[in-house]
């Protein structure tokens, strides 16, 4: 019989607060396609689509900077280094706004190269430029608040990550409804809301950083921070996530722009799909983001038992969570799509291929769980290799199963994608327990 132990409470304590904040992050997308979705014409959701993906693939390569913080952060915590926890802080911050100000300077360059790769059609294209030249300023702001909400979590200090999110997202929603069906700005004001946002969720979560410093021991040091060394690491760690990430959004990418190719009807559809997806997604890694600070934690302090105590009560709680997804996209799926749009074509096709998104959390949870799991004992190196092996297997399965199946086969070899994660990454995990001194 199940029975809710210590460790399940020690994972819910931190599941909330950080569900709560990770599916803000989703809703607000799902709130830009249901904004967007309601004009007329399937081409301006399809101008915020591509627009969006340009930045999910820029920003979410990024995400190391939010998964290195938060791993290296909490062995620091485990190892009682209070030195090493603002160190890494301040670390994540300096790289941050460096390459946040070069995502800027080279906004044309980007621009120009990317978007010959999207497919995106004559009336969807002008839409989507005008999209990202707004929201690229917002890069630094954006690129700090990964900092922030790594460093937050790292420290298991999930209700200044849950202040700081929801203040960020909450605004960006309400700025959303204002400046697109109060002010008629269209694709412009959904860029604009977002760059608006970005501003007032760093600075929230700076006074936050600045309040919660004050209960640590230990002191800032600019020297300690810039030691070569822990540089080094960071980088390195940093380097491994990078490429996984950038390997990750290059499928994303591939999806979307595959999509495009066949035509706006199915770019809509798989649009509105995908938001579910990513939607179920966030929520699932609320229990992965739990994984990296107690796994982590338990790492930093060389305990196996602990690790495999936080390692199987947040991964049972995700599986019943993946369970939940399922039963609820195959119960009220068609209402969802018809929320999201009023384009009835658009309806039409999505519904045509909902059943690749009722069985999708059930498949793609275990590469969450295992991709949390690595963060937290830093093993980067798996993680990245996991993926490029994961990648390599999509990308041949879209080339083969799209042209005779269609948009059936780039959803199965989607799914696909995602189940390489988990076997690879679920082969190499007993090194990583193997790797704990069993001091506990």
């Amino acid at each position: 019989m199940f029975q809710f132990n210590d460790w399940d409470r020690k994972t819910w304590r931190l599941v909330l607060p950080i569900v709560v904040t990770n599916i803000t992050i989703p809703l607000l997308g799902i709130v830009d396609t249901a904004v967007v979705g309601h004009l007329p014409g399937p081409h301006y959701l399809g101008g915020v689509a591509i627009g969006s993906l340009i930045f999910s693939i820029i920003f979410s390569s990024m995400m190391f900077l939010r998964m290195g913080t938060t791993g290296l952060t909490a062995q620091s915590l485990g190892a009682c280094d209070d030195d090493e926890v603002r160190a890494w802080l301040i670390r994540g911050i300096l790289i941050a706004l460096i390459i946040g100000i070069l995502l800027i300077l080279l906004q044309i360059p980007i621009s120009l190269y990317v978007f010959d790769w999207t497919g995106a059609s004559d009336d969807v294209r002008p839409l989507a430029l005008e999209y990202f030249f707004i929201r690229i300023w917002c890069a630094p702001t954006t690129l700090l608040n990964f900092v922030i909400l790594g460093w937050f979590l790292g420290m298991q200090n999930a209700r200044a990550a849950l202040m700081t999110q929801v203040l960020l997202n909450g605004m960006n929603i309400v700025l959303d409804l204002w400046f697109v069906v109060g002010l008629d700005m269209g694709v412009a004001g959904v860029a604009k809301a977002t760059l608006i946002a970005e501003i007032m969720g760093v600075t929230f979560g700076l006074w936050l950083i600045h309040r919660t410093a004050r209960q640590l021991n230990g002191r800032w040091s600019l020297a300690k921070t810039l030691e070569n060394e822990k540089l080094l690491r960071m980088l390195r760690v940093n380097g491994d996530i990078f490429i996984r990430s950038l390997c990750l959004q290059g499928s994303f990418f591939l999806f979307t722009s595959f999509g495009a190719r066949q035509n706006d009807i199915i770019l809509a559809s798989n649009t509105i799909l995908l938001q579910f997806m990513i939607f179920s997604a966030y929520a699932l890694d609320g229990f992965a983001n739990a994984a990296e600070a107690l796994a982590g934690k338990a790492y930093g302090a060389n305990s196996r038992e602990d690790f495999h105590s936080a390692v199987m009560a947040s991964s049972r709680w995700a599986l019943l969570f993946a369970l939940f997804f399922a039963l609820l996209f195959y119960a009220v799926g068609p209402l969802l799509i018809d929320i999201l749009t009023s384009v009835e074509d658009v309806r039409q096709m999505a519904r045509v291929f909902l059943p690749w998104l009722t069985v999708a959390p059930l498949i793609a949870v275990w590469s969450f769980q295992l991709d949390g799991i690595y963060i937290g004992a830093t093993k980067t190196v798996a993680m990245r290799n996991a993926m490029i092996i994961s990648m390599a297997v999509f990308y041949v399965l879209v080339y083969i199963l799209v042209p005779p199946l269609g948009n059936h086969g780039l959803w199965l070899a989607f799914l696909i994608f995602f189940a390489m994660r988990g076997i690879t990454l679920g082969v190499w995990y007993p090194k990583i327990v193997k790797s704990i001194q069993a001091t506990k």
